[in-house]
Formats: structure tokens, C-alpha cells, sequence
């Protein structure tokens, strides 16, 4: 049996290291592309496969409050300006809260409190499923971004609003009556 001769090992050696060296650049690359991705860390909502956030998806615009569109894979979800909005449709309706509530072009968003990054959140009330939208503020700003998105939101029917103090009748003075609802006492 011959001995291989040490011109055969050398030609398979830089074979080998050269598809060492490319695997680790495909995996370096597919790494950095995660990590600085502007979509990193988004998940899809638990309802993101419903017809309302099919249907949403389908008609997000390309630019939004002068932001292009960034390529995401998220079902339900798109992200303009990388990382400037981000949109997920398929979240459980919010339960009633007195954090602020604002109406824009028919469509009542909630503001949640500051988020640790600086940047805005925004879910609609009374829609289902709900539509959160986070703005990173030092790049867009709330009212663009409300005004161009909120028209794609308003055709998932709408079941409940948000009240303002002034929706709520005052409490009844010492000495008026107040009429209370009649239940059915039948048994």
C-alpha cells in the first residue's frame, strides 16, 4: 500500500482551511446582519396571522412621515427609517386605563408610559386585535406618524372608545337623586 506523499496532504489543507475561512465569513456575516439588524428583538403579536392584520400589512406604505420602509420578515409587523416606527398588528385589546388616550382620524390610540429607550408607545383602544406602534421620537415625530398610519388602522372594527373627563357626567350633589339602571327581579 503506498504512503501518501506530503504533496497530496498540502492540497487538501488549503481545500480545507479556505472552506473554514469562508464557512466562518457566511456565519460572521449572517451574525452581524441579526445583530445590527433594525428588527432585532421584534416578534410577531399572537394574532398577527388574523384577516385584519393580513389585511393591514398588505397596505403599509412605503414611507412613513419621511421614513422608507425597512425589510422585515415579521408576520404582521413593518419597520420604516430602521428602527424609527415600528408597527405590530395582532395584540390583545388593552383593558380600560387613565393613561392618555388620544383620537386621530378616527382611531383611538392609548400612550403608554416612556419607554427605558426613549422611545414613544401607542396601542389602539377599543380595536381588535390592537395595533401597537413604537416611535423613537429624536427621529419622528408622533403626529406625522399617527396621521399617516392611523387611516390604514381604522377599517379593524372599532367596539369600544376612550373617554375624557368630560364624556363622564359629574357625581350626583348632596340631595339630588341620581337615576340608577332598574334590574329584572324576576326570579
Amino acid at each position: 500500500m503506498p504512503t501518501p506523499t506530503p504533496t497530496r496532504r498540502s492540497r487538501r489543507t488549503p481545500v480545507l482551511i479556505g472552506a473554514a475561512v469562508v464557512l466562518v465569513a457566511a456565519a460572521s456575516l449572517v451574525a452581524y446582519e441579526t445583530v445590527t439588524s433594525s428588527t432585532f428583538g421584534l416578534e410577531a403579536a399572537p394574532r398577527a396571522g388574523s384577516a385584519a392584520c393580513t389585511r393591514l400589512a398588505a397596505a403599509y406604505p412605503d414611507e412613513v412621515a419621511g421614513a422608507d420602509r425597512t425589510p422585515t420578515d415579521v408576520k404582521g409587523a413593518a419597520v420604516w427609517g430602521e428602527g424609527t416606527v415600528t408597527v405590530r398588528c395582532g395584540l390583545a385589546v388593552p383593558l380600560p386605563t387613565k393613561d392618555a388616550c388620544v383620537q386621530i382620524d378616527g382611531v383611538d390610540w392609548v400612550w403608554r408610559p416612556p419607554q427605558e429607550d426613549g422611545s414613544t408607545l401607542l396601542i389602539t383602544y377599543g380595536r381588535a386585535p390592537a395595533v401597537e406602534l413604537r416611535i423613537d421620537t429624536r427621529r419622528a415625530a408622533p403626529d406625522a406618524v399617527l396621521v399617516d398610519l392611523s387611516r390604514l388602522v381604522e377599517p379593524i372594527r372599532q367596539s369600544h372608545k376612550c373617554l375624557s373627563k368630560s364624556d363622564v357626567p359629574p357625581p350626583a350633589g348632596p340631595g339630588t337623586a341620581q337615576s340608577m339602571p332598574r334590574h329584572d327581579q324576576r326570579a
